[in-house]
């Protein structure tokens, strides 16, 4: 007998898309797998920011390369992030 439990996927890491919008202006996109989900993506985010912490992603990519690498983001120098799972250029006005 299998429980509901034993047919459900394991939680793990899903793609995400990070739009990093910059105080130069510019953007970046890194695609991350170090999260199960966009809310802990957010959290994780937000203590980095509220902390005044550098920002790190130990399994990512930056716009869609095929290669992972680490990528460190200083929070000092960001306006904006944008997290999903699914990535669109559109980004619309950031205050």
């Amino acid at each position: 007998m299998t429980s509901p439990s034993d047919d459900d996927p394991a939680p793990g890491p899903v793609d995400l898309f990070l739009r990093i919008h910059a105080l130069s202006g510019e953007d970046m996109l890194v695609v991350s797998r170090d999260f199960g989900s966009e809310l802990e993506a957010a959290q994780a985010v937000a203590r980095a920011l509220d902390g005044r912490q550098s920002l790190t992603f130990t399994h990512a990519s930056f716009s869609r390369e095929s290669q992972e690498s680490v990528v460190v983001v200083n929070p000092s120098n960001v306006v904006a992030i944008r997290i999903s799972r699914t990535d669109s250029a559109a980004t619309g006005q950031y205050l």
